[in-house]
């Protein structure tokens, strides 16, 4: 670094550079990328958005002042200049009180100060802090210093920005990395107000340090999780896809990033052993688990994540969310994990045109900054409603021919409640009949329109249990969500789920409620199930699934949950309730509400024993019930 530099105190590295960045990124490279987010399809990291990410680094950090100039496209290059301007920037390996070394950038506002200070913890990815690169130049545009770094353990051998050590998973060594990060920008930042913002793995980090650190004043949590214990395990039921696709982003084998420690932690989750153990684990890494340190130290704090999340799913962030007694805001959005703010972080999207994100920078500057911006008017939720956005069909640019992938040209509607539990202004409860006429599908039936007790109880279906069917909840980690998000949910066909797999009902064509001819059900809130369950086996899966069925028999998911019943005795009944996951979601006049129950899905690790009947059935003691939030 020149030696005028804010940092060229002995507290700065000098920047290796990033392998393949050399020959730069072209504009038509950028062009591609647009509007994408961090996943290629197959759940990993887009390899375009990560060279975008290593370019930009290079590109800043180079030695040569035409660096930017000589790797990136004119627009984009000339605000890498501009920024390296207001905010010079630097490369560091910042120790924490174990002697680890963390890979860091840093941009420290030229300008008179003090300047309030935003720290970016990197999600979990073998990339670490270069895939958000864009964003911090945001943030140094915006006024603040930017402090991003790779967490302990992450990274992949070679790059610069790999950090030393072995993964904790949002441990205590995590928090403590966050203050030693805190007490470097102290000594060379001098800031005047410090603001945590971390999207995935970077959000439950900066959750966890704020409440273990009162020198943290702001919270951003980006698609993130309340409880680990929750998010990984629930209802007695195992997120194994989950569990792997993380394990695959760390950037080098289970033995090479976390301590023996953890590696018995992960291997008893994936074998389904010693689970109390292992929710123990989670629970030490929940910032659930601190909340009254949090509302101690009076943290603000934002959160933003995913009405279909496949990480984290929803109901856990709820209970954290309910539990703060801090001026706090919950966004929730259309898609999985980071699909609503991911083009904004790593910079294939203006951050001004990713509204998640620009509300999150509003709410740093409210509380680092004290600007009155409209976030003291804000009310605590806002939910963003599925699927009511406008789209049009994409056309093929050399054929003009439609190529069946749709586009949002108008966002859908967002509703704002000045609480979680307004959201929810009423239920609805339906009754569930055994099977029609030559085993047709049965009904959901309004509590108004039964007649007799006897229509909803007293039946018992059965299905073989152990295979999957059409009702599967998404394709893909994140890439159905991204779909969402962009215009493209995914259709099922309701006939083509195997009732041998399966037991379903639905309901009649729903009519408006009285005064709005708009929707049939205005579903806000999360959903309750209740079934009497028995088995051939000692143990059942059950995933129930809630569907919006079009007049042509076509569906869109509303919302979904497992669950595991263990230590069942064959032949007994067992009485089960469970809450499905939040939703925000309108049904159209003259769709059908449809409740699919089979055995097992791809994301979570079921208790059925394939070829085994699993019975479910309605008694009269414990009728089976459907309860429906409406807003």
């Amino acid at each position: 670094m020149p030696q005028d530099s804010p940092f060229a105190n002995g507290s700065s590295e000098e920047f290796p550079g990033f392998p393949g960045t050399t020959t730069g990124l072209t504009a038509a490279e950028a062009s591609r990328l647009t509007g994408r987010g961090l996943w290629a399809a197959d759940s990993t990291v887009d390899p375009g958005v990560a060279r975008l990410g290593r370019t930009l680094a290079t590109a800043l950090l180079g030695d040569g002042g035409d660096a930017p100039r000589a790797l990136l496209p004119a627009e984009l290059a000339a605000y890498v200049e501009e920024v390296r301007d207001l905010a010079p920037p630097a490369y560091h390996r910042i120790e924490a009180t174990d002697g680890i070394r963390l890979s860091a950038l840093g941009l420290r506002q030229s300008a008179p100060g003090p300047h309030p200070l935003v720290v970016v913890p990197a999600g979990w990815t073998p990339h670490g802090w270069p895939l958000f690169l864009r964003s911090y130049l945001d943030l140094a545009r915006r006024g603040y210093h930017v402090l991003a770094y790779t967490p302990r353990g992450l990274g992949t051998p070679g790059l610069p920005s790999t950090s030393e050590g072995f993964v904790d998973v949002a441990g205590p060594h995590d928090w403590a990395d966050g203050s030693a990060v805190i007490d470097f920008a102290v000594e060379h930042l001098s800031p005047s107000a410090i603001g945590f913002l971390g999207a995935s793995y970077g959000s439950g980090i900066s959750q966890l340090v704020a409440a273990h650190d009162d020198r943290v004043t702001a919270v951003v949590a980006l698609s993130t999780w309340g409880n680990l214990a929750t998010s990984l395990y629930d209802h007695g039921t195992r997120h194994l896809a989950a569990v792997k696709a993380l394990l695959a982003l760390t950037g080098g084998p289970a033995e090479t990033k976390f301590d023996e420690a953890n590696q018995e932690i992960l291997a008893d989750f994936l074998a389904g052993r010693n689970l109390d153990r292992v929710v123990e684990w989670g629970r030490l890494r929940a910032p659930e688990s601190y909340l009254h340190l949090t509302n101690e130290n009076e943290t603000p704090t934002l959160f933003s994540n995913t009405w279909h999340e496949g990480l984290f799913p929803v109901n856990q962030l709820l209970e954290t969310f309910d539990g703060l007694r801090v001026p706090k805001r919950l966004n929730l959005w259309i898609g999985d994990h980071t699909a609503p703010e991911g083009p904004g972080l790593v910079g294939t999207e203006p951050s001004g045109a990713n509204l998640p994100l620009a509300e999150a920078y509003a709410w740093l500057d409210h509380h680092l900054k004290g600007e009155r911006n409209g976030v003291e008017r804000w009310e605590q939720v806002c939910c963003q409603v599925m699927f009511t956005y406008a789209t049009e069909p994409v056309l093929d640019p050399a054929t003009g021919g439609p190529t069946g992938e749709r586009r949002v040209v108008e966002e859908a509607s967002r509703e704002s409640r000045a609480d979680w539990r307004r959201v929810t202004t009423g239920v609805e409860v339906f009754g569930l009949t055994g099977d029609g006429v030559d085993g047709a599908d049965g009904r959901l039936l309004p509590a108004g329109e039964t007649t007799t007790p006897s229509e909803v109880t007293g039946w018992c279906r059965a299905f073989l249990a152990g295979a999957d069917t059409e009702a599967t909840v998404m394709d893909g980690l994140m890439r159905t969500g991204r779909a969402e998000r962009t215009g493209n949910p995914k259709t099922y066909d309701t006939r083509k789920i195997d009732r041998r797999h399966a037991v379903v009902w639905t309901t009649s064509p729903l009519t408006s409620p009285a005064g709005d001819d708009t929707v049939g059900r205005r579903v806000r809130g999360v959903p309750r199930l209740r079934l009497t369950v028995r088995s051939t086996a000692a143990s059942a899966g059950l995933v129930a699934r809630l569907f919006d069925v079009a007049e042509d028999g076509t569906a869109r998911i509303i919302t979904h949950e497992p669950l595991n019943a263990y230590g069942l005795t064959p032949g007994q009944d067992r009485t089960v309730t469970w809450r499905l996951q939040a939703a925000a979601y309108d049904i159209a006049p003259g769709h059908r509400l449809m409740l699919v129950v089979d055995s097992e899905d791809p994301l979570y690790g079921d208790a059925s024993v394939p070829w085994t009947q699993t019975a479910l059935s309605s008694p009269e003691g414990a009728p089976a019930f459907l309860e429906l939030p409406l807003g």
